[in-house]
This record gives structure tokens, C-alpha cells and sequence, in this order.
């Protein structure tokens, strides 16, 4: 019997070792020879490839060059040509058989057990090219495959590899391809720069959601070719200087694991308010240093240091020194942060925004960072804007279906002397969330809710507001009766057209239907909304945008009675930029053409500002204490010292450098504030400002106070 089954044990033990067997990579032209000259094709047909497309430099045959070039590459799974090392006496060889080896076809992969798998290879090029052999191709152990540079050159132990003096040279820069496009980094706060994509993103029947922001550079990407709109724009020009002033990044670096860019950034302004005799000039001096990049396929970073010195028109500079903080600075420049004195009448503020972005699955992106973020359509936000000074956040996205989930975890200060403890400003936590629904191809429509809470009685970051499903009303009555201050919202966009969309929001400060709905203008009637259209490619004008929205928030909103728990951080509001108690009318006109760019813009607002030496609130001062209202009922928008403002500004500029989005630009504001009763804060005043600058445009910057 045992010799019976003898010949079926060798039979199969033929059939595993030939299943088993190891094939070659197979190019095009191998495909029809037999299994036992699958081998001896390949190294023909690379090695031959390799000899007819190598053209030596010119700078190596002057030197009568001749010696080895040490190569090891691998043919992917997926049937590619990588390089993993090269070593040779000249850099331009080394950079010969990059351009060599990206010039190799995709082939059919080597295979084990019929399955693709990587192979690695050992190539010496011999210079001069004549003396190349097919037998000097061979495959690399496989018990050394895979390893780093250094052990491989170890094991594979040939005199042509580096060892480890030589792993430096290892790291080099690949061809650069702006992949920057195609990843988690966020698409910087500028009005300008969205608008150029915001019609694509609005066409009818997509499927994408446009409030919650900053987007990111891979998301709009699917609708709009952000890289070419900026690559065609690139002149030709012929000097590395020239490229990087008008067309590239200051420094890039590129490899098939990591890339970064580097960059200058500046923010240079003079200009001169012809209605303020205080000062000469106006002037702005901004150097920024921006480094962003990427770690594998799923981990973005970006970084910006700000060092700025400035003095401004004379209202903007009454602005700034109302909200400074605590502790002798002069001023807090609104929406970037507190200011040292700088020669006589003059500021200086430092800036540093910066941040992680990982995106684990197309479903997930998750930030951990300090900046802005912004929620809404709208040029204006009721509910999250970006007009307030840089914050720590950690943000979370969801999106898949038709949602997007977006949760916001943040840390604010309240930097008002009366609420300093110690010397040290106070700390208060703010947790959100925002849902975008996309009803049908039309319409979308967003719930909002937020909640801000103080550390006191040391209770620090409350960890109910971890909960990224839980509603915030319920954890703030079970955290006691000021234990937190809870705001809801509603949002909607529905797409009239491709070239129209309407859109709203809606922020509800304390829902009281009685009070809301009784007739009687009562305090706790604390809302606001929004209401807004963008019209696209106005009258059949390619790149003509135009926009046309209303607000109005009512007195007391986002205002507290513990005072420290208003809407707002580092003395500036959270949402509009004014506060409550007002209503305003903004109209807009953007127009590109290849980088020539222009836009107009009117706002005009009524206001409700307090009096001086006058113990009450009327609602406009989000920072004051609801309780010290004059009365409970017939409460008025624009109530107290009422204020009348007409902003206007036109700017027209020229994109020096689409990759950065520097620009060349002039500006003129004017501004007139009429009120009822002049106060140290608010009073009558027009403004005539005239301003050139050189900008990268990477921030909002808003004026229109």
C-alpha cells in the first residue's frame, strides 16, 4: 500500500513547489515566451531600456568619467518601477536615473502563489554605458527585502551602496506636484478666495456642504480644479527667482512619503485717513513665516507665526483701544489679538495660528489646532464667525449620506479687568456642534447648538460636553442654574438656480414662546437672523459675483447675567462683529479676471450703543450684564443711543503669486457714524481712507466696524 501511495505523494509535492514558484516581473513583449525564459526576457528588456535611454551628462564625459552607478529598485504589486536608493560620483547622474525610471511603462507584477508581490532589484550602471552585462541585474534576497537603506546596503554587501555616513544624501526631492490640492489642509478664511469656487460648489444636485468652515483643499477640490486654476495662471519664466516670486512655493520638497512647503508671507500697508490729524500715515508691517505640509496620506500640518507692527484710521484705532484687555496694553486689534505700545502712537501684536488635520477614512477629519472657524453662507455669521481673535480648538467632522456632523470644542478668554483674577484673565470653555442635511438637490438645512461654561469651582473642561450627540440645554440645567450659557440655531440655503442661491440663519438666544409670540417687545425675546442671496455669473458675466444680505440680532443677545459666560472671547464677539441691538443691510460685487481681481462692497447698519454715566444696559454690549436693563418689555432694536453707519470700500488688486495668494492691491473706506448722543466710545465721525498694500491674503481682515 505504502508504495502504492508513493507516486501520488511525489505528484503533489510537485504540484505545491511549482504553485509556489516565484515568476518575474513580465513586460509587454515577454508576455508570449515560455515560463523558463521569463527571467532572462526581463533583464533583457530592462537592461537594454535602461542602455538606449541613458545619455550620459556632458559634464561627466568632460572628466573621462568611468565607474559604477548603484541602483536598487522595485516593481510594486501594482506592476511600478520605484527607486529605493541611488548612489554615484555625480549628482546628475543620480538625477539620470530618476528620469530613466520614470520613464519605464507600468508591467505585470512579479507573482508568488499566483498572487502579485513586490520584487526588488540591484542594478550597477557602468559608465561608460558599453560595458553593461544582463547577468549584473539581480533580484535582492528576500530575506533583506524591505528593509531601511542602511541594512539593505549592509546585507546586499556591495561597495556601491551607501552606508550610514551616506544616508543623508539619501533624501531628496522628488518632482514637486502641489499636493497640497488633494489633502486635509484647510482652504484659508479669505472672502476673496472662496468666492472663486463657490458657484461650483452650489450647483444643483451636489452633494456637499458648504457652512461649515474652513473647507478643506481635497473636498472643494472634487468640484472645482483649485491646482489648475492657480497652474494657469503661472508666467513663464525662465530664473528660479522669477518661479518663485510669480509662480511657486519659497521652498517645496516632495517624496513619495511626506511633503512640505515653506514660505514668506507679508502684510505691508501704508495708506492715509484724510479725516484724522493725529497721524501722518496709516501703515501696517506684517512678516510671516507659513510651513505646511503632509506625513503620509492621512496626517496634514500648517503653521503660521505672525510678527506685526501698525496704526490705523482713527476709528479703527478707537475701536481697538475699547476692547483692550487688562493689564496696561493698549488695545486688542480686532480679529487678531492684544497689542503692545510701538513707538508713539502705534501697535505692535504678534499672531500664531497652526494646526493638525487627520483624516483616518474619507468619512473622518479631525483638527486639533489654534485658529478661527465659521459657520454659515453668508458673509456675516449669526452663529460662528471668524471676526474675533485666534483660538484653541479641536474639531471633529463627520460626513457621509447626505450629512455633515461638524463638533467644536474651544478655550476663550474674557480679559476684562473686572473679571481678572490674580493678574491672570479668566478661562471659559465653549462646546459645539453644527448638522448640515441636504433635504434634496435644493435645499440644505443646518441645526446648531453651542454652549459656553466658566472653570469655576475648579471644574475645568467639563467632560459632559465630550458627547458629541447629546444636547447641551440638558447638561446645563443639570450642571445648575448658571452653569452654562446655551444658544441654538438654524440655518438653510436653498439653490434657486445654478447661478442663484438664497440663504439663512437664525440664532435663539432664550426661547420663551410667550415672550416671543405675546406682542409685548419683551427682553427675553433674544433673536436674530439672517437673510441672504448670491447671484453667479451675474447677468450671463463669467466670474461676476454678487451678494445681497440682511441681519438683524435683537438687544440682550448672546448676554448673560454671569457675565463671563457671553458670546464672546477676547473682547470681541463670536458672531457678528457688532454685537446685538442692530440691523444692517450689506450688498456686494466681486469680479476675477486671470489675476486681475475687484470688488465693492456697501453696508448700512442702525445701532443701539449705551450712554455714558449711565447705569444701564440696552443691549448692543454683549460684555454687559442683561440684568442691568431699563425695562423688561418694549424692547426696540436700536434702542439707547441710537447709532446711524453707512460703510463703503472698494479695492481692485492684481495676484502676484496664485500658490500663496499674494497680492498687489489699493483700497478705499468710507465711513460715517452719526449718533444721538456723542460718548467716549461712539460718536460722530466720517472717515476718507486710502490704503495701498502688498498682502498674501491668508485672513480676513474687517473694517467695517
Amino acid at each position: 500500500m505504502k508504495y502504492f501511495l508513493l507516486p501520488f505523494f511525489l505528484f503533489a509535492s510537485f504540484l505545491l513547489q511549482a504553485q509556489n514558484a516565484e515568476i518575474y516581473p513580465v513586460f509587454p513583449k515577454c508576455e508570449s515566451v515560455n515560463y523558463n525564459a521569463q527571467q532572462s526576457c526581463f533583464k533583457n528588456t530592462l537592461v537594454a531600456f535602461v542602455v538606449d535611454h541613458f545619455e550620459v551628462p556632458s559634464s561627466v564625459i568632460a572628466n573621462n568619467y568611468t565607474g559604477e552607478i548603484a541602483v536598487v529598485f522595485e516593481v510594486t504589486k501594482e506592476g511600478q518601477f520605484k527607486l529605493m536608493y541611488v548612489n554615484a560620483a555625480y549628482d546628475a547622474l543620480k538625477d539620470e536615473v530618476s528620469r530613466i525610471f520614470k520613464l519605464l511603462p507600468v508591467i505585470e507584477p512579479a507573482k508568488y502563489n499566483a498572487h502579485p508581490t513586490y520584487m526588488q532589484f540591484r542594478l550597477p550602471i557602468k559608465i561608460p554605458l558599453d560595458r553593461n552585462e544582463i547577468r549584473d541585474l539581480e533580484p535582492v534576497p528576500s530575506e533583506v527585502q524591505k528593509k531601511d537603506t542602511v541594512e539593505l546596503a549592509e546585507n546586499l554587501d556591495t561597495n556601491e551602496l551607501v552606508i550610514a555616513a551616506n544616508e543623508y544624501d539619501a533624501v531628496h526631492s522628488n518632482e514637486f506636484t502641489n499636493p497640497r490640492y488633494e489633502s486635509s489642509i484647510n482652504i484659508p478664511l479669505s472672502h476673496e478666495y472662496y468666492s472663486r469656487f463657490d458657484a461650483a460648489l452650489n450647483q444643483i444636485g451636489t452633494n456637499n456642504h458648504t457652512a461649515s468652515k474652513p473647507l478643506l483643499f481635497k473636498d472643494v477640490s472634487k468640484y472645482y480644479d483649485l491646482k489648475n486654476d492657480a497652474e494657469r495662471l503661472y508666467q513663464d519664466r525662465k530664473t528660479l527667482v522669477g518661479r518663485k516670486i510669480w509662480n511657486e512655493h519659497m521652498l517645496r520638497f516632495q517624496n513619495e512619503d511626506y511633503w512640505f512647503t515653506f514660505d514668506f508671507a507679508l502684510d505691508l500697508q501704508l495708506g492715509k485717513d484724510f479725516n484724522d490729524d493725529s497721524a501722518d500715515f496709516t501703515y501696517n508691517n506684517t512678516r510671516a513665516a507659513v510651513f505646511q505640509g503632509g506625513l503620509g496620506k492621512h496626517l496634514n500640518f500648517y503653521t503660521v507665526v505672525y510678527e506685526n507692527q501698525g496704526r490705523f484710521a482713527g476709528y479703527f484705532n478707537n475701536w481697538a483701544e475699547s476692547i483692550r484687555p487688562d493689564g496696561g496694553d493698549p488695545a486688542i486689534i480686532p480679529g487678531r489679538g492684544i497689542a503692545k505700545p510701538f513707538g508713539d502712537d502705534s501697535y505692535d501684536y504678534p499672531v500664531a495660528e497652526g494646526y493638525l488635520s487627520y483624516s483616518p477614512s474619507k468619512y473622518f477629519n479631525i483638527q486639533f489646532g489654534h485658529g478661527k472657524n465659521f459657520i454659515g453662507d453668508g458673509y456675516r455669521s449669526l452663529l460662528v464667525s471668524d471676526v474675533t481673535s485666534p483660538y484653541p480648538y479641536f474639531k471633529l467632522n463627520t460626513t457621509f449620506w447626505k450629512l455633515k456632523y461638524t463638533n467644536t470644542w474651544m478655550s476663550m478668554r474674557d480679559v476684562r479687568p473686572e473679571v481678572t483674577e490674580d493678574g491672570s484673565f479668566r478661562t471659559k470653555y465653549m462646546a459645539n456642534h453644527y448638522l448640515s442635511l441636504n433635504v434634496s438637490k435644493r435645499l440644505n438645512i443646518g441645526l446648531f447648538e453651542s454652549v459656553i461654561w466658566e472653570n469655576d469651582n475648579n471644574r475645568g473642561f467639563d467632560i459632559n460636553y465630550l458627547n458629541p450627540v447629546i444636547f447641551y440645554r440638558a447638561i446645563e440645567f443639570s450642571t445648575g442654574a448658571r452653569g452654562g450659557n446655551a444658544l441654538i440655531g438654524l440655518s438653510g440655503k436653498y439653490k434657486v438656480s445654478n447661478q442663484l442661491n438664497a440663504y439663512t440663519q437664525i440664532i435663539i438666544d432664550e426661547f420663551s414662546s410667550s415672550d416671543i409670540f405675546g406682542g409685548e417687545k419683551s427682553w427675553k425675546n433674544k433673536l436674530g437672523y439672517q437673510l441672504g442671496l448670491k447671484y453667479f455669473n451675474a447677468f450671463k458675466v463669467p466670474n461676476l459675483f454678487l451678494q445681497l444680505e440682511y441681519n438683524q440680532v435683537r438687544p440682550y443677545t448672546y448676554s448673560h447675567n454671569t457675565e463671563v459666560l457671553n458670546y464672546g472671547h477676547n473682547n470681541q464677539s463670536l458672531a457678528h462683529l457688532w454685537g446685538a441691538n442692530f440691523r444692517e443691510l450689506i450688498a456686494i460685487a466681486r469680479y476675477k479676471k486671470d489675476r486681475w481681481y475687484g470688488m465693492a462692497k456697501f453696508i448700512y447698519g442702525k445701532r443701539g450703543f449705551d450712554y455714558d454715566n449711565d447705569p444701564y444696559s440696552y443691549g448692543g454690549n454683549i460684555y454687559r450684564n442683561y440684568e442691568d436693563r431699563p425695562f423688561d418689555n418694549g424692547v426696540k432694536i436700536g434702542q439707547g443711543n441710537t447709532g446711524i453707519s453707512f460703510f463703503g470700500q472698494l479695492e481692485a488688486g492684481y495676484i502676484i503669486n496664485p500658490e500663496t495668494n499674494l497680492k498687489l492691491y489699493g483700497s478705499f473706506i468710507y465711513r460715517n457714524m452719526n449718533t444721538d448722543v456723542n460718548t467716549r466710545s461712539n460718536f460722530d465721525i466720517s472717515t476718507s481712507w486710502l490704503n495701498f498694500g502688498l498682502r498674501t491674503d491668508i485672513f480676513n481682515w474687517y473694517y467695517d466696524y
